[in-house]
């Protein structure tokens, strides 16, 4: 999670809206920001910008500087808050609470702090509800593939069966009794970096709640954005654009947001090649294999953490799942890009997505 690349979802968003552009303030800022935080206002607008680098990408909240002046220093606490989750979550700090629960929890029960405890839980729970299509067990599938470094690499096959025997959240134990975890089988390893963002989005945003900010959108690198209330007193809504995954300069939908998060994923820069075929970083951890049957997943969902965690699941399942869990569970809504037989040529399937809450742009 704070491993010193970018991240890959974040080439699928803009945070430019086709009718209403937020300028840049959602666009990534160049690195290194200056310390600890950057605090900007639009050009032309009365949005106010606070952000920072965390967890390997720029998070940033945006709030109408007239509505909220003098509260700044509430979007520096947020982003405070983030840093110290990252601390927390990363799989990529020898010190982090992760780090010592995947060294641990085959020999012990390892008690972890509430609010991490009760991730895990609804990690587990939509690891079920989505058939193991997320799964925060799939650590060593990552390593084995080469992207836990973004260095994929073909692998031999027993070395992907090996992997995937140590891979499932039903080995996961969790005590609710004493917040405590265990691993039931060895070799298991938790990476959140398909729920963490997302987390941190929800938590940043309840501290911005608190401090008397109702009404912002926070993001973390562009792939995984938080709305609350409206843009300015004037109930100007919230709009997110999607860039097109084979042509990233290119934008190819227009998202409405009020009170909702979205999470777009996709392999569009994180891959390889190997004989002639191409091999994303999204890997399946039912299988073991990268999933390859869309181009990106983009959802949306009540909390960032539900989107940035099905964002995957529906990346992962493909079309037809996708597209039955989304009908099945009708507060999610998603748009999920395949390719066509036309080379470039892309076919775009929105499923619980009203006409007025998003549009085609190309």
């Amino acid at each position: 999670m704070a491993e010193p690349t970018k991240t890959t979802r974040r080439d699928f968003l803009s945070g430019k809206s086709a009718a209403e552009a937020l300028v840049d303030a959602l666009a990534p800022s160049p690195s290194p920001l200056p310390p600890p935080s950057s605090v900007g206002v639009e050009a032309g607008s009365h949005l106010l910008s606070v952000s920072r680098e965390a967890m390997a990408c720029l998070f940033e909240i945006v709030f109408d500087a007239a509505t909220y002046r003098d509260r700044t220093d509430i979007a520096v606490a947020a982003l405070d808050l983030v840093e110290r989750l990252e601390d927390q979550l990363t799989i990529f700090r020898d010190t982090s609470e992760i780090a010592a629960v995947n060294r641990r929890a085959v020999d012990e029960a390892v008690i972890v702090e509430e609010g991490l405890f009760h991730l895990l839980r609804r990690a587990v729970e939509l690891s079920q509800a989505t058939g193991g299509a997320f799964d925060i067990t799939a650590g060593r599938l990552s390593k084995v593939w080469g992207f836990f470094r973004r260095q994929g690499q073909m692998p031999a096959p027993e070395d992907i069966n090996e992997a995937l025997a140590a891979v499932g959240w039903r080995y996961l134990q969790l005590d609710d009794a004493t917040c405590s975890v265990r691993f039931l089988r060895p070799g298991l390893e938790l990476n959140l970096g398909a729920i963490g963002k997302g987390y941190a989005l929800d938590r940043a945003g309840d501290e911005l709640a608190r401090g008397g900010i109702s009404d912002f959108l926070i993001h973390g690198g562009n792939s995984s954005v938080l709305a609350r209330g409206e843009r300015h007193a004037d109930a100007t809504v919230w709009s997110i654009a999607l860039r097109h995954p084979l042509k990233p300069s290119v934008r190819l939908a227009e998202f409405v947001l009020r009170d909702q998060a979205l999470g777009t994923s996709g392999s569009g820069t994180q891959f390889f090649h190997h004989q002639g075929k191409r091999y994303g970083h999204i890997i399946d951890p039912r299988s073991g294999w990268p999933a390859e049957q869309v181009l990106s997943a983009t959802v949306i969902a009540p909390t960032a953490e539900q989107a940035d965690a099905l964002s995957t699941a529906l990346y992962v399942m493909g079309l037809d799942a996708a597209r039955a869990f989304c009908q099945s569970h009708p507060e999610i809504s998603a748009l999920l890009v395949t390719q066509t037989t036309a080379a470039g040529e892309i076919e775009l399937h929105p499923v619980n997505l009203p006409d007025e809450r998003w549009r085609r742009l190309m």
